[in-house]
């Protein structure tokens, strides 16, 4: 695998994220109402952020690692869960919702996943 194929599947992983995030809240809103649909996409926001930092721990474990402290990934990954756990207590959204959204990531690696087993070259 090459430094060029992996970009272009986290690219893709990428997109299929904010696809999902989108298309998820937009469903949850619509059935459930606005509360649950911001609460799906609070939940895909911080699905996509932890993506992010497991792209970045994978990256420092590459041949050419950047140097990064490691406690900052477990301080971010506080703060984006204290914040998310905050909003949306307060603003009384809907949990089971949230939770789907943090699911949203994996949907999106699986569906790589099977991209790349039906379209392989």
């Amino acid at each position: 695998m090459t430094n060029e194929f992996y970009e272009r599947v986290v690219r893709r992983i990428g997109w299929m994220i904010l696809a999902l995030g989108v298309a998820g809240a937009s469903a949850a809103a619509i059935w459930k109402g606005l509360p649950a649909g911001v609460a799906f996409l609070i939940g895909a926001g911080i699905s996509y952020g932890s993506f992010r930092v497991w792209r970045r721990f994978a990256d420092a474990l590459g041949p050419d690692p950047k140097k990064t402290n490691p406690s900052l990934y477990a301080v971010r990954m506080i703060a984006v869960v204290a914040g998310a756990w905050v909003i949306i207590k307060f603003l009384r959204l809907n949990l089971a919702a949230a939770a789907l959204g943090l699911l949203v990531s994996g949907a999106a690696v699986v569906l790589e996943i099977l991209y790349e087993l039906i379209y392989a070259s």
